[in-house]
């Protein structure tokens, strides 16, 4: 996947899908991006001690047991066929699922090259699949971070790229998030199966991003 996605949706429209409390003085400071990327705060939604929260993470997963955030490596994506099996995502992918919600994603492709968006035919915002999780170092600060997952592209992304989102349909908030056993993780695997193309368009843009 590439490294940008947009969530311009406005808050009044993202509230019916965001479930838990906030961070305080989020929800004034939210302001609706057109592009955002690597290394900026996310908005996320996830399960922490039982209970669903919204959240703010840095796009780009340090795991938890680096040791110095400046130089350890902070992928923004990882495979959802091999999540379960990689050192670096194991343990958030088992405990740590959150969703990111977009109106958008991005990737490059063609010939030339150029960026392409990829959005829903109704503009409604959708949920991308990632995992997060929370470093706390030796000084108790703490920094939370995440990436996307991705899998097979469909035939909409096909000609373009390689590799495409992992889009959670909403409604299934609970169980993506819910922590989950060998059995329960297993269950999971067909929502990152390649999702049907039928509702959404492509655009090819004339912009770099």
């Amino acid at each position: 996947m590439g490294d940008r996605y947009s969530l311009a949706t406005s808050l009044g429209e993202l509230l019916p899908h965001l479930q838990g409390p906030w961070p305080p003085g989020l929800q004034a400071y939210y302001a609706p991006r057109q592009e955002v990327c690597p290394g900026e705060p996310v908005l996320l939604q996830r399960q922490e001690h039982g209970r669903l929260q919204v959240g703010l993470a840095l796009w780009g997963l340090l795991p938890e047991w680096a040791k110095d955030p400046a130089e350890a490596r902070r992928p923004l994506s990882a495979r959802s066929e091999t999540v379960n099996e990689k050192v670096s995502f194991r343990g958030a992918w088992r405990y740590r699922r959150c969703l990111l919600p977009a109106d958008a994603f991005f990737e490059w492709g063609g010939a030339p090259k150029r960026p392409h968006r990829f959005a829903r035919r109704d503009g409604a915002p959708f949920w991308i699949g990632g995992i997060w999780e929370r470093w706390i170092g030796p000084d108790g600060s703490e920094i939370d971070t995440c990436c996307i997952l991705t899998t097979e592209p469909n035939g909409l992304v096909r000609p373009i790229h390689g590799r495409m989102p992992v889009v959670i349909p909403m409604g299934l908030e609970e169980p993506w998030l819910a922590m989950a056993d060998g059995p329960g993780l297993r269950d999971l695997e067909p929502l990152m199966a390649p999702w049907d193309p039928a509702d959404w368009q492509v655009t090819e843009l004339d912009r770099g991003t």
